[in-house]
C-alpha cells in the first residue's frame, strides 16, 4: 500500500457486493434495507443521505505493541458498525446545532441528543461509560480538523441511526470501528466529499484517546486502510505506514478462525488496571532506559509522547550501538539493554522510578498518569519490555515468511507461522500478563484438534482469540470447542449463539461509504 493509496480517499460505493463476502450478502442487504426503514421511521419519513460503515479488526501478530510504536500485521474482518446519517443545516442566526444520535438496539443502548455551540467544542465525560461517547469522540475530531482548514467552521446538525455487529468487548475493536465511523460520517455530513484515508486514521487515533484509553494506533489503520483479501503491515515510526500483505497461496489454504471467549474484556472500564497500566508501564521503560543509558527521547507520537521505538531510535543515533542497521538487529540489541537496565523481577515502586528520572513522585504521577489515570504500584518494566522487543521480532519472522514463503510451502509454511503464534501467547499469558485462563484453555483444545497455533487477539483480559487451521480441520476444531469449552460453559447455548462465537475469518475491507 505505497503512499499514494494511503493518501487516496475513502472509496464510495453504491453496492455492498464491493464490501462483503459473498456467502454473507443476503444477509448484509436486508440488514441494509432494515437500516434505511428505521431511519424513515425514527426522523419523521426522512430518508438517510448516505451510510458510512468502517469494520472491526483481528490482529495476526504484535500485541500491545501498537502503542511503543513498533510494527503490527492485522486484518478487518466482515462484522463492522453502519451509521445512516442525514445533514441538518442550520441558519446562520442560531448559536448551537442538534445531533440526534439512535441505536437499533435502543433496549440496549438509549438514544442521545446533544448540542455544539456553533464556534464551541464538545465536552465528553470519559469517567462516565456511555455509548454515545464514542460518537461524540469522532465527531470532535472531525470538527477539529474541519476547524484547522477554516476557523469559521461551524458544524451542521446531524440525524444517525447506528448498527453495529462488532461484539463490544470482545477483542475485535469494536470501539475504534465505531470512532472511525462516526468522523467519516461527520467530515461527509458537513461537506468533504473526498476524506483521505490517512487523515482519517490519524484523527480516529487521537478521537478514541478523548473516551478515556491510551490507544495506540493498530485498530483505527485496520479499520481503514484495509484491502480485502490481505493482511494489513502497519508501521508508526517515524510516521504512520501502511501496505497490504497478501497471503501465499497454499494447500490446504491458510484458514484464520476467530473464538469469542464470552469473557468480556472492555478496555475502557478496566483501563486503569489493565490496558492504560501498561501503557504506563511501557513508557515509563522508555524513560528509565534512556536515562540510565544517558538519551535524551524525542517527543514522538506515542500516547504519552514517547516510546519504546523512540528509545531505540535514539540509542543508535547516538552511536552507543555502532553501525548496526539491520531493524532486527537493533531490537535483539535494546533487548539485551532492557534485561541489563531493568534487571528488577519484582518491578519498581514509583518512588524507585522517580528517583531514576529525578524528579518527585507527584511531578511522575502528573506527567505519566494524570492524563490517563491509572491504579496500581508496582511496575514490571522488565517484563513488559521483553514482551514488547521480542514481540516486534516475531512480527518480523511472520512478515518475511508471507513475504519469502519457504519452497515447500504447503507442508513448512503453516507450521512455521503457528510456532509463532504460540509463542505470541505464551508472551502474552506469562510475560505481558493480559490473557486469562479461559483463553488459555481455547487455545490448548485448538492445538489438540489440529490448529497449528493461537493466542490471544485484541486487548485482552478476555475477548477473543485467534487461531492458524488447516482448512480440513476446521470443522474439528470447531466441534472441540463446542464440546469441551461452549457447552461446558453454558450447557444450553444456542446453535445461533454457537454460529456468532466462532467465525471462519477472511481479511475484509476498510472503511466505505
Amino acid at each position: 500500500m505505497p503512499e499514494n493509496t494511503m493518501n487516496d480517499p475513502v472509496p464510495v460505493v453504491r453496492d455492498i457486493d464491493k464490501i462483503y463476502p459473498h456467502d454473507g450478502l443476503e444477509t448484509q442487504r436486508k440488514r441494509f434495507e432494515k437500516l434505511r426503514d428505521r431511519f424513515s421511521e425514527t426522523f419523521e419519513g426522512k430518508k438517510p443521505q448516505f451510510i458510512a460503515r468502517s469494520p472491526g479488526r483481528v490482529n495476526l501478530i504484535g500485541e500491545h505493541i501498537d502503542y511503543s510504536l513498533y510494527e503490527v500485521l492485522p486484518m478487518a474482518i466482515a462484522a463492522d458498525v453502519l451509521m445512516a446519517v442525514r445533514a441538518v443545516n442550520h441558519t446562520a442566526s442560531k448559536e448551537e446545532t442538534k445531533i440526534r444520535i439512535v441505536n437499533m438496539n435502543p433496549q440496549k443502548f438509549k438514544d442521545g441528543e446533544f448540542s455544539v455551540p456553533k464556534n464551541g467544542d464538545i465536552e465528553i465525560d470519559s469517567s462516565t461509560l456511555q455509548w454515545t461517547n464514542y460518537f461524540k469522540a469522532g465527531f470532535k475530531g472531525a470538527v477539529n480538523l474541519l476547524r484547522k482548514a477554516n476557523v469559521n467552521f461551524a458544524a451542521c446538525g446531524m440525524e444517525v441511526l447506528v448498527d453495529g455487529d462488532v461484539p463490544p468487548g470482545g477483542g475485535l475493536s469494536s470501539s475504534a470501528a465505531f470512532v472511525c465511523t462516526s468522523a467519516l460520517a461527520t467530515l461527509r455530513a458537513n461537506g468533504l466529499r473526498e476524506v483521505p484515508k490517512k487523515e482519517l486514521v490519524e484523527l480516529s487515533i487521537v478521537s478514541e484517546r478523548s473516551v478515556g484509553v491510551n490507544s495506540g494506533g493498530m485498530d483505527q489503520a485496520a479499520s481503514v486502510f484495509s484491502i480485502r483479501g490481505d493482511a494489513v503491515s502497519i508501521s508508526f515510526s517515524p510516521e504512520l505506514y501502511a501496505e497490504a500483505l497478501p497471503f501465499p497461496k497454499t494447500e490446504p489454504p491458510i484458514t484464520f478462525m476467530i473464538a469469542q471467549s464470552f469473557v468480556a474484556a472492555d478496555k475502557h472500564v478496566a483501563a486503569p488496571e489493565q490496558y492504560n497500566f501498561r501503557v504506563v508501564e511501557c513508557t515509563l521503560a522508555a524513560e528509565v532506559m534512556a536515562a540510565k543509558l544517558g538519551l535524551r527521547l524525542q517527543a514522538d507520537s506515542g500516547p504519552l509522547g514517547t516510546s519504546l521505538r523512540g528509545l531505540q531510535t535514539a540509542y543508535f543515533e547516538s552511536g552507543k550501538g555502532g553501525d548496526q542497521k539491520d531493524p532486527e538487529e537493533q531490537i535483539k540489541t535494546v533487548l539485551s539493554l532492557s534485561q541489563e537496565t531493568l534487571g528488577q523481577p519484582e518491578g519498581f515502586t514509583r518512588g524507585e522510578i522517580a528517583s531514576f528520572l529525578s524528579m518527585s513522585v507527584s511531578d511522575l504521577e502528573k506527567r505519566f498518569m494524570e492524563k490517563f489515570p491509572v491504579r496500581g504500584e508496582r511496575f514490571y518494566l522488565q517484563q513488559r519490555t521483553h514482551h514488547v522487543f521480542t514481540e516486534a521480532l516475531r512480527v518480523q519472522r511472520f512478515k518475511r515468511l508471507l513475504q519469502s514463503p519457504p519452497v515447500d510451502a504447503n507442508t513448512a509454511l503453516l507450521p512455521k507461522l503457528g510456532a509463532i503464534l504460540n509463542e505470541s501467547h505464551a508472551s502474552s499469558r506469562d510475560v505481558y500478563v493480559h490473557s486469562c485462563p479461559e483463553i488459555d484453555e481455547m487455545c490448548k483444545i485448538a492445538l489438540g484438534a489440529g490448529s497449528y497455533g493461537g493466542r490471544i487477539t485484541g486487548a485482552g483480559w478476555g475477548g477473543c482469540s485467534v487461531h492458524l487451521v488447516p482448512k480440513d480441520k476446521v470443522e474439528a476444531v470447531k466441534s472441540a470447542w463446542e464440546e469441551k469449552y461452549y457447552r461446558k460453559r453454558e450447557p444450553d447455548i444456542t446453535e445461533a449463539n454457537l454460529a456468532e462465537a466462532i467465525v471462519v475469518s477472511e481479511p475484509g475491507h476498510g472503511a466505505m461509504l
